[in-house]
């Protein structure tokens, strides 16, 4: 985890004047079944995309509020990343693309019977989003609709 005196004076200067969003009532909902029986969802914020799709498009101006879907039996190393964010540091990443994704991790995780099953499809959002209003009102809601339709009772969000 990155303390502020590591970022940039810019973005020091952003952290400290950006108006963040609070929730009140925190969303929550306590899952219905038991993680050995769920069927869990992966989305992340990373701007994880397959090589074959379009990359998010850093240039969009509080960024760009569009998801990409990623089936779940992709291999790893045909994802890339698109994180807008020059706070964020891309080497864990590109070292480990579970970090980002960890289909991997989850699918040995349902192999095991710590999960139910993995979800067909994650949800990959770009990060550093300073302008959520499309997100929050189509976007974020359009990918749930998604999930919820795939039947997947737990989603797992992936912060980058």
């Amino acid at each position: 985890m990155a303390r502020l005196s590591d970022l940039s004076l810019r973005n020091r200067v952003f952290m400290a004047r950006y108006r963040y969003r609070a929730l009140d009532p925190v969303p929550f909902a306590r899952p219905r079944k038991p993680l050995g029986e769920a069927r869990v969802a992966l989305v992340t914020t990373g701007g994880v995309y397959l090589r074959s799709q379009v990359p998010f498009d850093c240039t969009v101006r509080g960024g760009d509020s569009s998801f990409r879907e990623i089936p779940s039996g992709t291999a790893v190393e045909t994802l890339d990343i698109a994180h807008k964010s020059d706070a964020f540091d891309q080497t864990g990443f590109r070292a480990d693309r579970n970090l980002g994704l960890p289909l991997e991790r989850l699918r040995e995780m349902a192999a095991r019977g710590e999960i139910g099953a993995l979800n067909g499809r994650a949800i990959s959002f770009m990060g550093s989003i300073t302008a959520p209003g499309r997100l929050v009102k189509e976007t974020a809601p359009r990918a749930a609709a998604l999930l919820e339709a795939d039947g997947a009772d737990v989603a797992l969000l992936i912060p980058l």
